[in-house]
């Protein structure tokens, strides 16, 4: 597989997640909006999802780099960083980011804002000083990539979308608990259809924030392949990546601001010495193991 198909491939398995996860919020609202015998809990999760997502649109970055620490730095107090972000983007054809740095001594870096006029660009201390120029440009380029395939904007709306599944499948197990349902048991004389559809409203209020969870998951490890490929292309040059991947998977230096609400923005996950897991952990793991990274990018056709 040549580095353009797979992009492609990326690309389009990502975007059917993404459906069918449109597709399954709109399913358990109606399903529970059935079962409660009141559209509002339907309309409820359309318009409040809504907002949530504008909000995120306009202010996600701000959120993003309060949570992280990271503070904006001048192209004098890092003179070969700043080449080498307005190099790739010249050939990326992207407008130049703003350039963070977070205080910390793990080697790694992320990207955010919701369009290339508001990109940032954010790498740690340690990154800098343990990465060779070549591995720099690698992350730099992956980075880029994000933002060029609007990855950060994409990362945000579908975590908005996987917390509000959870906000009404806790509603709705706690209307179930106060006796939310007796009302309809009591109007249908406790027929069997209603004991079905109630059963299978307690099991979809149970299982939809993990599936939620899941798919947003399963669409930001796709993302990281994709902007692995991407930034190998900008470079042309797939060993760099591969090399800092090497290093920032090598490195065992914890960080302060990890967090599971950001751990999914960094180019490998911010939680160290918690890579190795069984199957039915990596299924809940937000990058793609480096193994599986470094291999893809040392068996790209460029």
């Amino acid at each position: 597989m040549t580095l353009y198909s797979q992009a492609e491939s990326n690309i389009r398995k990502t975007w059917l997640l993404i459906t069918l996860f449109l597709v399954f919020i709109i399913a358990l609202g109606w399903l529970l909006s059935y079962i409660l015998r009141t559209p509002i809990i339907l309309v409820i999760a359309v318009i409040f999802s809504t907002l949530m997502s504008f909000l995120s649109y306009w202010y996600s970055d701000k959120i993003v780099l309060q949570i992280t620490q990271a503070q904006p730095i001048k192209k004098e107090e890092a003179p070969e960083l700043y080449r080498i972000v307005e190099n790739l983007c010249i050939t990326a054809g992207l407008l130049m980011p703003k350039i963070y740095i977070l205080p910390e001594s793990q080697p790694n870096a992320f990207a955010t804002g919701r369009d290339e006029k508001h990109a940032i660009v954010a790498v740690t201390k340690g990154l800098l000083e343990k990465l060779e120029r070549v591995e720099l440009e690698g992350v730099i380029a992956h980075e880029l990539s994000h933002i060029k395939n609007r990855d950060t904007l994409l990362q945000t709306v579908v975590v908005v979308l996987a917390g509000i599944v959870a906000l009404i499948s806790h509603w709705f197990l706690r209307i179930s608990f106060w006796g939310g349902l007796s009302g309809r048991r009591s109007s249908r004389g406790g027929g069997n259809l209603t004991l079905i559809i109630l059963i299978l409203g307690l099991i979809a209020a149970i299982l939809a924030p993990i599936a939620a969870t899941m798919i947003r998951l399963a669409i930001s490890r796709k993302r990281e392949f994709l902007a692995d490929a991407s930034g190998a292309l900008l470079t042309r040059y797939p060993e760099g990546l591969a090399r800092a991947l090497e290093k920032i998977a090598r490195d065992s230096t914890p960080m302060r601001v990890a967090s599971n609400a950001t751990s999914h923005l960094f180019i490998s996950s911010p939680f160290k010495g918690k890579q190795k897991a069984s199957w039915f952990t990596k299924l809940f793991m937000t990058h793609p193991p480096v193994e599986e990274r470094i291999k893809a990018l040392r068996g790209m056709n460029i």
